[in-house]
Parts: structure tokens; sequence; C-alpha cells
């Protein structure tokens, strides 16, 4: 872990737009914030968006930006990422701004019944290799997270280059029967872009830039809270060569990680550097 990367979760630490929960207060338990982000966070009674999978945080301004009588929170695990979307909300003095880091799969611990408007996803790992199906942040196990927290008509937004994610998507929810209202290919090349649609991020850029199309569904749960797993008879015909992000022509969000010696580290950053240490090496275990 590089010293920079330090020098990030440090400075998260002082922004008040930044909540990084203590394990021990979502892992099978509630956060205190559960229920009460409108009135203890926001200070304010206007509808949550959620963004899944954040990384820098470029897509959560750029909506809050454009939408000022919204409350936006970008989630992730990566610290380091997440630094960038929030030292620009807090050099811009956006009040409607949060970014909480956390694994997902804990959502349920920080948002109450019907606490989340909307949802978007934009840009996930598509979790290509049948094996890690469960990942994908389309599939039922991760609805199933979602019905818990979202208002019976809320909406789920999903922008991705994946034709396999975008496909299996589509198929989740032919399905469970869940309302649609969009499922376009290809939003530029349609036309179909709108302003909020537009908001480029860095990995959307570079896909563009390998002429791969961008595709965008957005649904509801139509008030369904059970989705019993089943297996996608699509999966079984990508071959080994497709099972990384590295087959959509671009490198997989977790790179390769400078080492930093424990040794290194000043006494005072040792709590900081363990903690984020574990949560990255560990990363892949689901509680």
């Amino acid at each position: 872990m590089g010293k920079d990367k330090l020098r990030k979760f440090r400075e998260n630490l002082t922004f008040s737009c930044f909540v990084q929960p203590e394990f021990d207060e979502v892992f099978r338990c509630d956060h205190p914030l559960k229920g009460h982000w409108r009135t203890d966070f926001f200070h304010n009674d206007r509808p949550i968006i959620l963004e899944l999978g954040c990384g820098k945080g470029e897509y959560t301004v750029a909506l809050a930006e454009r939408d000022p009588q919204r409350n936006y929170i970008g989630i992730d695990i990566k610290g380091a990422r997440m630094w960038r979307g929030a030292k620009t909300a807090t050099e811009r003095g956006m009040a409607n701004v949060g970014f909480l880091r956390t694994r997902i799969e804990f959502i349920n611990s920080l948002f109450a019944e019907g606490e989340i408007d909307e949802l978007w996803i934009t840009f996930p790992d598509p979790q290509l290799k049948t094996r890690r199906a469960k990942k994908r942040l389309a599939s039922p196990l991760f609805l199933e997270y979602y019905a818990r927290l979202l208002r019976p008509d809320g909406m789920i937004n999903l922008k991705t280059d994946s034709k396999h994610l975008y496909a299996y998507t589509n198929e989740v929810i032919r399905h469970f029967g869940l309302p649609c209202e969009v499922s376009e290919p290809d939003i530029y090349g349609s036309g179909f872009a709108d302003e909020v649609l537009s908001v480029k991020t860095a990995y959307e850029r570079m896909f563009l830039a390998k002429g791969l199309p961008i595709t965008y569904t957005r649904f509801s749960l139509g008030g369904r809270r059970d989705f019993p797993w089943f297996d996608w008879a699509e999966d079984e015909k990508l071959g080994e060569g497709q099972g990384s992000r590295t087959a959509r022509v671009t490198p997989r969000r977790s790179g390769h990680r400078a080492h930093t010696s424990p040794r290194e580290i000043p006494s005072g950053d040792f709590f900081v550097y363990t903690t984020n240490f574990l949560e990255e090496k560990f990363a892949f275990l689901k509680f």
C-alpha cells in the first residue's frame, strides 16, 4: 500500500461528507445512521439516491450538481478512489453529497426499509466467470438487498459497456417479471442519452474510445422481495478466456498494488494501514 493511499485514507476522515463505519457497527447490527440519513446527515427531507460501486465518485458528484433538490450517496470499498469524489464535493461545498465506505453486502445494516428512492449502478465489474455470477450487482442475491431499502416504486438504473451483463440483467428482469422502463443497447448510437446519461466517468470514456456501445437499463422490483437463485444458460457459453474484465479490453478495477512495509508507516497511521490492508486483502469475503 503506497504512502499516497495512506494520505488519502487520513484525509477522508476529515471530510464531513465521508462516512466510514467500523466493522462492528455494520456486521449483524444496525448503524446509528440507519433510518436517519435525512435528519442526521443531510438535514433535510429530500429523496436519497445511492450509487453503488461509485469508484472516484464522478457520477455521484455530477448527478448531485445537476439535481440539488435530491441527496446523493456514493458507496464503495476503495477509500483511495472515493477520496477524489469526497474532496471535490468538499471543495465545492456540496451539501447534498455523501460518500459511504463499506461493502455493498452491508447496505441493509445502513439503510432502513424504504429509506432509498433510487439506485444507480455505473460500470460495475460484470463478473463474467460463472462461479462469480452471484457477485453481479444485478443478481438475485443483490436484488434481495435492494428490496429491503428501496421504496416500493424505487427505480434501479444500470449503465454498462458489458453486453453480457446487459443481457443477464434483462434475463433477470424477464425471469422475475419485473417492470422495466428502459432497455437500451446503445444509448449514444440511438441518440437516447439525455443530459444525465451523457455524464461520462473515466471508465466510460475509455470504453467509448474503444468503440464499445454503452447500454442502459432502468427497472423496478415491482414490490417483490424474494428472488430465488437461478442459473442462466448463457453463462455456460462463456469461454475461460472471457472470464475477466480484461476480456473487454480494459484493465481490472483492482490493479497491481504497490507494497508498503509496516516499518515505513508512522506509528499514528498503523491502525489506518492495518484496517485498509485487511479490507483490501480479504475483500472477497462475504458476510
